[in-house]
């Protein structure tokens, strides 16, 4: 197999990125592994599986597995509809087998015992983990007749640490991974798992205390929470696992004497309540730091942890902590860029006369910012101004355009007493020179309460989806007048430039200004979205603002949306 190719551990999380990371970890194994596609097809290979097919990654890469390796023990090919292997693969199950036979480069056959096992690239395509491990012709693996009868065999082991890998990779949620962590070490591995972690302030929290009780996995949450600092020089294990010292077997008796620091204290009384006998504790560590501990117990199984469990322990800690070192840089990325989105949004003002709300949801797999937008504010004439756009992109480079819009049409605004048709065209002329925003789409209303109670709303639209007028009875019209091109591509050329529209807003009426990610689904048309969305608005018209809004956001949404969403709703009081 050539050499995985560097992965970001925030970036592309694309079905050929998950792959790379995979099979790189595959190399990891001492046993051969391939991955197939849902045709059987080999789309990956890890060095001892080449060793021991004596065939390259080359050779491998693309080919059907079942027609290219799996063999009777003469050597001869086995009916598709008889091999155990490609019915595991097609049937997208877990399945084990030990007397299967695959023919090597140059030949000869070699028995083997195998697991496959299903495992998801991403949301939408699905592999087939195949590990493979020789047996002697007569029978299973000598390295397993003398292993202990309650300890996991040689395939188990390097199946758990294969599954491990797939379901940790898979996700970039501290807590998600930690939940699939302990799933996939109790009860196979103990009675008992417990996570230490360490915080960005240094202070270590315990996140996780799990207990096997009927088949079930049980929190204990009286004993998570906060940990007494680490203590330097401290000999106690998880002491010493937390410094990324070594790891350790242990049990109560190691706690017994007078505690050395109050994190001894802590584990004397885990110990206490756990009823824990043994337990074996191994250091998280992610690329340049340690991130925590974890530590299995043992309080039914009878069975002391070994030597041999450490080992298979840290591995599994090993792969964990690259896991969480994934998780948490992303998730602090996504905490940056949060702090910037609501930085760039607006805070509404209070309008006599008016209510007014704003939702913005991000793209489920963005980094929390985009070029979508909403603004409001009060112009010098007591006018109420409203604004709703979508700057092409989903990245800070869309949302630096999206910031540079807002200003540049709050100054223009502000300054000039026109309508809104003429604001945009100026907005449209100094987007092609001085805005970093290629281009764009925008509603800008004006929004006008005269004294006597009467509301209108004049506006102008640029390339955007048509603002939704929805009275109190529950009928609901798009508001399509007042059209034009979108920002970025010289409107003012256009034969009939911009245009402007006017509208009385019925009392107890309310209008939604929201961008393309309320309506757009894959597979699905934009009338479709447009009805959706009218329908669910005319069904809540009676709701106060507030949920109505959140009602709307929630139904109107496509499920499989990948777009950010920017939803402004004003209510005229009846």
């Amino acid at each position: 197999m050539t050499e995985p190719k560097t992965v970001d551990p925030v970036g592309d999380r694309s079905p050929d990125k998950a792959l790379e990371t995979l099979t790189g970890a595959l190399d990891a194994l001492r046993s051969g592994a391939y991955l197939t596609d849902e045709e059987g097809c080999i789309i990956g290979v890890n060095v001892r599986a080449e060793q021991l097919l004596a065939r390259t990654g080359a050779e491998l890469l693309g080919r059907d597995a079942h027609d290219m390796l799996h063999r009777n023990r003469h050597g001869e090919p086995i009916a598709r509809a008889q091999c155990p292997v490609r019915q595991a693969i097609f049937a997208g199950r877990a399945a084990q087998g030990a007397n299967e036979w695959i023919e090597r480069g140059d030949g000869s056959m070699l028995p083997v015992s195998w697991l496959a096992t299903p495992c998801d690239l991403d949301e939408r395509t699905t592999a087939t983990l195949v590990i493979f491990h020789p047996r002697d012709a007569a029978g299973p693996p000598t390295a397993l007749a003398d292993r202990p009868a309650a300890s996991l065999s040689e395939l188990e082991r390097l199946a758990l640490l294969a599954e491990t890998t797939t379901s940790l990779t898979s996700t970039l949620d501290v807590d998600e991974a930690l939940r699939r962590l302990v799933n996939l070490v109790l009860p196979r591995l103990a009675d008992w798992a417990v996570i230490d972690l360490i915080t960005e302030r240094d202070e270590v929290w315990r996140r996780a205390v799990v207990h096997v009780e009927d088949e079930a996995l049980v929190h204990k949450e009286e004993l998570q929470g906060p940990m007494p600092p680490v203590p330097e020089g401290s000999p106690m294990p998880l002491s010493r696992a937390l410094r990324g010292v070594s790891s350790a077997l242990t049990g109560p008796e190691t706690y017994q004497g007078p505690p050395d620091s109050g994190i001894a204290v802590e584990q004397r009384r885990l110990f206490d309540v756990t009823g824990m006998h043994s337990a074996a504790i191994a250091p998280i560590r992610g690329v340049r730091e340690i991130l925590g501990a974890v530590t299995l117990g043992r309080s039914e199984q009878p069975e002391p942890f070994t030597a041999a469990d450490i080992a298979l322990l840290e591995d599994i800690a090993r792969r964990a902590g690259l896991a969480l070192a994934n998780a948490g840089l992303y998730q602090r990325q996504r905490k940056v860029a949060e702090t910037m989105q609501r930085h760039l949004l607006p805070q509404l003002p209070s309008v006599p006369g008016l209510e007014m709300t704003a939702r913005y949801q991000p793209a489920p797999n963005a980094s929390q910012v985009g070029g979508d937008w909403y603004d409001a504010f009060t112009l010098s004439d007591g006018t109420t101004a409203l604004a709703i756009g979508d700057v092409v992109g989903h990245d800070l480079d869309a949302a630096a355009g999206m910031a540079q819009l807002r200003n540049m049409l709050r100054a223009y605004a502000w300054a000039q007493q026109e309508p809104p048709s003429k604001i945009v065209e100026w907005l449209d002329d100094a987007s092609l020179h001085i805005a970093e925003a290629s281009m764009a789409t925008l509603v800008y209303a004006r929004m006008t309460v005269s004294d006597d109670g009467r509301c209108e709303m004049t506006w102008t639209n640029a390339g955007h989806p048509p603002p939704l007028l929805v009275t109190h009875d529950g009928v609901a019209e798009f508001l399509t007048d007042g059209h034009g091109v979108l920002l970025g591509i010289a409107a003012h050329e256009a034969p009939k430039g911009r245009v402007d529209a006017t509208v009385t807003l019925p009392p107890g009426s309310t209008v939604v200004l929201y961008t393309d990610g309320l309506i757009e689904a894959s597979g699905h048309s934009l009338d479709e979205g447009l009805e959706r969305l009218r329908r669910n608005a005319a069904s809540l018209a009676h709701r106060p603002l507030e949920p109505f809004t959140d009602h709307l956001l929630e139904r109107s949404r496509p499920p499989q949306n990948e777009d950010d969403v920017a939803l402004l709703a004003i209510r005229i009081p009846r």
